[in-house]
């Protein structure tokens, strides 16, 4: 993979280790498990310990809370040699640590970082995200998922829709609303372990692709969150919702850089192992030009997502680089695909070859965590504020 190297970005000797580390950790333990993963919904729990010995769980988790204390820069070099061998376990990594992680970090007090953070970076714990409901999707202000309080207690009522590790984790970031009128203001955020009673999971989705990573809905029938559940002030989630999205992206442009990889990757050993018309068939123009533009839109694809990394390490502006970077990487992950499958041709179309299987895994990365259409539409909001 003499192109995987092409990469100048100056990585600190401590993105170096954490990349080689994630690299060997996917071709040996996670690679082998991808068609199984992939033809049984499989949920590869037994990657998660793991994959917490060597930092990969808690990799953007503080030391002192167990974690390795690495960059974001470092953690999307992971996520994208991860989902290079298999999106669905990339997506189980980045949705624990972008979306539940992260808030904890950013807007946990001590006491939740004490009692949440060293479990999540063990991955004795999993953790997950809970803002989409059955009919609030792009439109976050719209929940209508209830919260009141009572005495020192917040009781929770509703659903919550399409939770990324929903049927399998312990630790949930949840947002309610305090007053459906207020719109936007009225959102609360909360974080809670997932065994408390009232607390019910629906059905594993059965999903095109992805199909390792499960969802499920959560339904809450009158939860009570103990005192200190609540994730920063009173009425002021939406702001830890959109925060915490906008950090997401770039784990979402990691995996869709990962599975645009590997798409290439294959198509590129088969080119050169097929016949056709007397020479191996990357010898051919229309192969190479399939070829060129692949590698152009991944090499592409990594430098808005790195960059975006590491404009939020250095504290800078981030927000369109992380929209433009999620926007690119997944249309160019649907690109790789489809291309990948066209050059293997009619072996492509079957579950032999792993090319199908970038096709389906691909198509999610244009629609969670903002599809691409919110994706335009935040990149050029931004771009008129500046």
């Amino acid at each position: 993979m003499v192109w995987r190297d092409s990469i100048a970005f100056d990585l600190s000797e401590e993105e170096n280790f954490a990349c080689e580390t994630a690299r060997a950790f996917a071709e040996k333990e996670v690679a082998p498990l991808a068609a199984k993963i992939d033809r049984d919904h499989y949920f590869p729990r037994e990657l998660l310990p793991k994959m917490g010995a060597l930092g990969l769980m808690g990799a953007i988790v503080p030391q002192e809370y167990g974690g390795a204390g690495l960059s974001t820069l470092a953690y999307a070099l992971i996520i994208e040699e991860l989902s290079a061998a298999c999106a669905s376990t990339g997506i189980i990594v980045s949705a624990h640590t972008s979306l539940c992680i992260s808030p904890i970090i950013e807007f946990g007090t001590d006491e939740q970082k004490e009692r949440f953070l060293p479990k999540l970076a063990s991955g004795e714990a999993l953790g997950c995200f809970a803002l989409s409901e059955p009919g609030t999707g792009s439109d976050a202000a719209a929940i209508k998922t209830t919260v009141r309080r009572e005495g020192d207690e917040f009781v929770i009522s509703g659903t919550k829709n399409w939770i990324t590790n929903g049927p399998e984790a312990d630790v949930c970031i949840l947002f309610a609303t305090s007053d459906t009128s207020k719109g936007n203001k009225g959102i609360c955020a909360f974080v809670h372990d997932l065994s408390l009673p009232g607390i019910s999971r629906g059905k594993r989705e059965d999903k095109l692709g992805i199909r390792g990573s499960p969802t499920s809905s959560i339904t809450y029938d009158n939860v009570r969150l103990p005192k200190g559940s609540m994730l920063y002030d009173e009425n002021r989630g939406f702001l830890v919702a959109m925060n915490t999205l906008n950090g997401g992206r770039i784990g979402v442009a990691a995996q869709a850089v990962g599975i645009a990889r590997s798409a290439l990757d294959d198509a590129l050993k088969y080119s050169k192992e097929r016949k056709a018309f007397g020479k191996n068939i990357c010898e051919h123009q229309s192969i190479q030009n399939y070829i060129a533009d692949m590698v152009c839109h991944i090499d592409s694809s990594r430098y808005l997502t790195l960059d975006a990394a590491k404009r939020k390490d250095g504290k800078r502006s981030f927000i369109r680089q992380a929209a433009m970077a999620k926007l690119f990487a997944s249309e160019t992950a649907m690109m790789c695909a489809v291309k990948g499958i066209q050059i293997h041709g009619g072996y492509g179309y079957v579950t032999d070859y792993p090319a199908e299987r970038h096709l389906r895994d691909a198509k999610i990365t244009e629609i969670y965590e903002g599809t691409s259409e919110i994706q335009r539409v935040l990149i050029a909001t931004q771009l008129l504020k500046e």
